[in-house]
């Protein structure tokens, strides 16, 4: 790349001919860009975790086959993002006739007001540089999207005020298409569009030129166009006709994190986690993360969830902020200079959980909230493994077997916490083994302790029922029957509402 941009045509021609500027088309630098990014090493597409050994290599190999492609996957997969991660395998700049709206390169200008500007000024044409981030025209597929939309349409005001033939190319409004010359195009939700607008991607799919409204005129487009689609919307909302499919050059599946390291990964990405502004700091144990992306894993297998919906990496990121929220009001309240989430604080996120997946007939006898605290269990008893040894317990099942009991809420303050469980024999001990911080903080060792009672209660080896401050009518505590017509008490105080603080919880 020069030091300096030049300002005219003449000047970008002599850098052209020098070599010190490259006339290629899109494909052709996104293909040449890569490579460099492939000898150079390290991450092709920084931020996205998790496809290195999958999605990326196909991804790759697209592009250098100079494909159009389609990722295709559930919900929350990162497909939006990998396609906007696609601009940095643009040139910085690239020369454009200033004011064409279908980008005109000045040496090869294709609309009929980019060829009538340079034929005018030569090599004397002011040049416009139009930046990457330019670059990237995003689309998401509606029904109600029209060929003009995507194409184009006659203009009658243009053709009425320049005194021109409707057939003129000068009266033509350009569409998305066309708007988006030598740059990447994405179309989201590929099976939404109309059969009728898919059928108007043959051309430039194959061909790379279009059509506006019949009249004779081409347009050589030069594009990347990359497709999203969900595989649920094949039946669901509609579908992608055979001709388009078989016209995009890759097909790629992408899928959700296959490991624990990699989600957390995504989630402390993503998450906002990080608070300011009432001088508290923030520490989030290493088990209230495992426990929240096991949530998340525990769903996309559990026969009452509808896997063929998925369930999005986005139900983990919204968890976590809830947590971290429960977390900082229940330290603002106490007055603690230190936030540290509880187990309890993942039975608090129900609101974050509960509308990120679909329920199957089976789950929606159970109910959201009643599927959600089930998973929340089987996440906790799951992680609670890698940290529990066998005989560090044992104190501590004894002292209840015996018939203590204790009672906390996620709206205990760390200090009242530590006071209850004091008599507890071998909790705070436990705690401080399993604890993933300095057990030398109240806030961090009560949630140590919380989440050694959770994850013995979760392992059956003690029992815990929910009680609440309110009293509950006859309605918020009635049951649906099951279908062989009997009620379990512990289904019955499953079905609770919710009601966010004020939960109580009893270990014995």
């Amino acid at each position: 790349m020069v030091s300096s941009l030049p300002t005219t045509l003449g000047a970008l021609r002599r850098e052209v001919d020098a070599g010190r500027i490259r006339n290629r088309s899109v494909r052709s630098e996104i293909r040449e860009n890569l490579m460099v990014r492939l000898k150079a090493g390290g991450p092709i597409f920084p931020g996205i975790v998790g496809y290195d050994e999958s999605v990326i290599p196909q991804v790759v190999n697209a592009i250098l086959s100079r494909h159009n492609f389609i990722l295709l996957g559930l919900r929350g997969q990162a497909k939006t993002r990998l396609l906007r991660s696609l601009t940095i395998l643009l040139d910085p700049v690239i020369p454009v006739v200033p004011g064409s709206e279908i980008n005109d390169n000045p040496l090869e200008p294709l609309s009929a007001a980019g060829r009538a500007r340079v034929q005018e000024a030569g090599d004397d044409l002011p040049i416009a540089w139009l930046p990457r981030e330019n670059r990237y025209i995003e689309k998401l597929a509606t029904p109600d999207v029209t060929i003009a939309d995507m194409v184009g349409d006659i203009d009658p005001i243009k053709a009425a005020r320049t005194g021109l033939q409707l057939g003129n190319e000068l009266t033509m409004h350009y569409g998305l298409l066309p708007r988006a010359n030598r740059c990447i195009f994405a179309i989201n939700e590929l099976p939404d569009l109309a059969g009728r607008i898919q059928v108007g991607l043959f051309n430039i799919l194959q061909e790379g030129d279009i059509q506006i409204k019949g009249y004779p005129v081409r347009l050589p487009l030069d594009l990347m166009i990359c497709f999203t689609a969900n595989p649920e919307d094949y039946t669901a909302r509609g579908k992608i006709i055979t001709p388009l499919k078989d016209r995009i050059g890759s097909e790629i599946r992408t899928h959700y994190p296959t490991s624990r390291a990699d989600a957390l990964s995504i989630t402390e990405q993503e998450a906002w986690a990080s608070r300011d502004g009432h001088g508290a700091k923030i520490v989030i144990p290493a088990y209230v993360r495992e426990v929240i992306e096991e949530v998340a894993f525990q769903a996309r297998t559990d026969p009452k969830i509808d896997k063929r919906s998925g369930v999005s990496q986005r139900l983990p990121i919204s968890c976590l902020e809830n947590v971290v929220s429960n977390a900082e009001r229940r330290a603002l309240t106490a007055g603690e200079t230190t936030v540290v989430p509880r187990i309890a604080d993942i039975y608090a996120a129900l609101p974050s959980i509960t509308g990120k997946f679909e329920l199957e007939y089976e789950g929606e006898l159970r109910g959201a909230d009643t599927v959600a605290k089930d998973l929340i269990r089987a996440a906790v008893m799951n992680v609670a493994t890698s940290y529990f040894r066998e005989g560090d317990s044992r104190q501590v099942i004894k002292w209840f077997e015996m018939g203590g009991s204790l009672q906390m809420s996620d709206a205990t303050a760390a200090q009242d916490l530590l006071e209850r469980s004091r008599d507890v024999q071998g909790l705070h001990e436990l705690a401080e083994r399993v604890g993933s911080l300095d057990t030398s903080s109240p806030p961090a060792l009560a949630s140590a302790i919380d989440f050694a009672l959770e994850g013995l209660s979760a392992q059956k080896k003690i029992s815990r029922t929910d009680e609440w401050r309110y009293q509950a009518t006859d309605q918020q505590t009635s049951r649906r029957p099951t279908p062989a017509g009997r009620r379990d008490q512990m289904d019955e105080e499953d079905d609770l509402p919710f009601r966010g603080p004020g939960k109580k919880k009893y270990y014995n």
